[in-house]
């Protein structure tokens, strides 16, 4: 670690060829994960590596986020216009990324991730053998022992009363813990800050002086819009799944989650029984008497949240921003160490443009109550301040999302059977098991009962699974669309009676006849009656009504699609799902054929099929009229 003043750099060249300098053979170099790579930097310091082969570089990352591209020249039509707007036209897509992905890394330069973006490197060879599974509290000290020598990352620039002071805004996560390991065992680590004019200047502990930093690079080419991701849909399958999980959380307690349409759609619920609590009650209550009498796992109070909840988070996203803004994230903990009350500690962020804007422009209050810290402090108990830890994360409910879970409860989250990896294990397992050190938390973890490939549809509740991320002794909670399943403490028996009460009705039977064959139930057991009802038209039946009400709209935070590509956005889904089907690709065509296009001119232009100027344009327009009418 550096405690000299830094050298500085107006420009990104001049900075990749400092680093070059300090080292004479291989380079190991770190960047976090998400928001906080320099992409300028890395790409100017991987394309000269990449042109020296004497040189070898590795690089230890995670989360390199990538603007979706289309897969087709429909989905073109639709996603460029809205990625050039969304993004920027002059937004730096990582250099070594494209090359993971053309698979043209050169040999002398290695890539390392512990998390991919969800799917981004199915099947890349590269990729998948040179993944890293790592916890998130252990990547810190695997990033020592392989004696990384220098990590990038963006920064934020204090003004004002922080003037001379940078903020390790997005990513404080393992910058500070890597930083600690390193300063106590005295040992030699360059840290290089590349300023972003638009990065928010958050507090507390990512909060450093100059002194942290070997180089910092301040330059005017560092200019492109920050990675924003687009609010998406919320469908009903995953509001019904963020209902049931938001009884489970308890007034006065503490709160983690994680990012996507179950996580937004739980933010959803709580705001709704915070705000329409009669409502709120009115649903929870109908719901439960249609699964039957002990069938809803709910916490012991479905009360508005008077004394409020605390959040603590590996990552903070949007929904900490709206629950704060709804009244609801508001209990705040004493922090010894610095004399502060908190209502929020995260160790990294990433979210909407809306999100961002909101945390450049905390009020002094939200940015006193407000700690971003090291990751070991938010996804681990065992700290110097342990006791107090405990005290603070009362009521505990850490929410996340898994693939499948096994008919003895162990979950699969990262990993496909085959070995190929998904996205990572991440924070999910510190939680689950931080659930089962504090007496009074939960650990819940949601997923839809079912999900369709190629157009079969298959169960995610499944008897075993080969890649398991929590093993079935950390079992707790499990939310689908049809309920929930309270696992802990359970025997084996109970634990598959549960599951099943939660499955499909489709694949029910199937599971239970597996589990009797393997001798973990009884012979004569059968599944309650109306547990059976586990159908996507009794759910839809039962559903429709609310959603008439408007109670579960498909953005209830806003969205970044205008009006006519939200319906496209529907539409092209559904055709996106047909094209697995001849006879359901042949029914949306015949349906645009015969349907009436005066309603959806303004759609048909902002697709660039106003007017066909070739078979294969008049092929598209009906298909998407088709879609659109549907």
């Amino acid at each position: 670690m550096t405690t000299q003043e830094p050298h500085y750099f107006d420009q990104i060249s001049a900075a990749s060829d400092f680093i070059l300098s300090q080292f004479q053979g291989d380079i190991r170099m770190a960047a976090p994960l998400g928001l906080g790579k320099p992409n300028q930097l890395l790409n100017d310091f991987y394309e000269k590596v990449k042109k020296n082969s004497q040189r070898k570089l590795t690089l230890f990352t995670a989360l390199s986020l990538a603007i979706p591209e289309a897969k087709s020249d429909l989905e073109r039509r639709f996603l460029k216009p809205f990625a050039d707007r969304h993004f920027g036209t002059d937004y730096p897509a990582l250099a070594y990324e494209k090359d993971v992905e053309q698979r043209t890394v050169p040999s002398h330069i290695e890539i390392h991730e512990f998390y991919f973006q969800a799917g981004q490197v199915l099947g890349n060879r590269s990729a998948q053998a040179n993944y890293v599974s790592l916890n998130y509290t252990h990547v810190a000290r695997y990033v020592y022992d392989i004696d990384v020598q220098v990590i990038v990352q963006l920064i934020a620039k204090g003004t004002g009363r922080f003037q001379g002071k940078y903020s390790l805004s997005c990513n404080p996560d393992l910058t500070l813990d890597v930083a600690n390991i390193y300063r106590e065992n005295d040992k030699k680590l360059m840290i290089v800050g590349v300023v972003h004019p638009d990065l928010p200047f958050l507090p507390e502990d990512a909060i450093v002086g100059a002194d942290f930093f070997a180089a910092i690079v301040d330059s005017p080419e560092v200019k492109h819009q920050l990675f924003a991701l687009p609010q998406y849909p919320i469908d009903d399958e995953d509001h019904l799944i963020g209902l049931h999980a938001s009884s489970l959380v308890e007034d006065d307690g503490t709160l983690q989650i994680g990012i996507g349409s179950l996580s937004d759609a739980l933010v959803h619920s709580l705001i709704l029984r915070h705000e329409k609590n009669e409502v709120y009650h009115e649903i929870i209550t109908n719901f439960a008497q249609h699964r039957g009498a002990g069938s809803q796992a709910i916490s012991s109070s479905l009360g508005i949240f008077e004394k409020g909840l605390y959040g603590t988070s590996e990552m903070i996203m949007d929904g900490f921003m709206y629950l704060r803004q709804h009244g609801i994230l508001k209990r705040e903990v004493f922090e010894l160490m610095e004399n502060k009350r908190r209502f929020l500690h995260g160790a990294f962020f990433l979210g909407t443009k809306r999100f961002y804007e909101w945390l450049k422009n905390l009020s002094d209050k939200d940015f006193n109550g407000l700690n971003m810290t090291k990751v070991s402090m938010v996804n681990d108990l065992y700290d110097p301040h342990e006791m107090a830890i405990r005290r603070q994360r009362k009521n505990a409910r850490f929410f996340n999302t898994c693939m499948n879970v096994t008919l003895l409860g162990g979950v699969a989250s990262d990993t496909l059977e085959n070995g190929q990896v998904i996205s990572g294990v991440g924070g999910q397992y510190n939680f689950v098991a931080m659930s089962h050190e504090l007496p009074d938390a939960k650990s819940v973890l949601m997923l839809r009962s079912t999900r369709t490939k190629n157009g079969k549809r298959t169960s995610n509740i499944v008897w075993g699974h080969e890649q398991i991320t929590i093993p079935r002794h950390l079992r707790d909670f499990v939310v689908t669309e049809y309920g929930i399943a309270n696992l802990r403490g359970k025997s084996d028996s109970e634990v598959i009676k549960q599951l099943l009460n939660i499955a499909d009705t489709e694949f029910q039977e199937g599971l239970l006849q597996m589990a009797k064959h393997n001798g973990k139930i009884d012979l004569n057991y059968e599944i309650p009656d109306w547990a059976k009802r586990n159908t996507a038209e009794n759910l839809k039946n039962l559903f429709s009504a609310y959603q008439a009400k408007g109670y579960f709209p498909a953005y209830p935070f806003g969205s970044d699609f205008t009006e006519t590509e939200q319906k496209l956005y529907s539409a092209l889904m559904s055709l996106q799902e047909a094209t697995h089907s001849l006879s359901h690709l042949l029914k949306l065509l015949v349906r645009g054929l015969f349907a009436d296009a005066k309603p959806f001119a303004e759609e048909m232009k902002r697709m660039n099929l106003d007017r066909c100027h070739s078979l294969t344009d008049w092929f598209y327009r009906k298909l998407v009229l088709g879609a659109l009418k549907k």
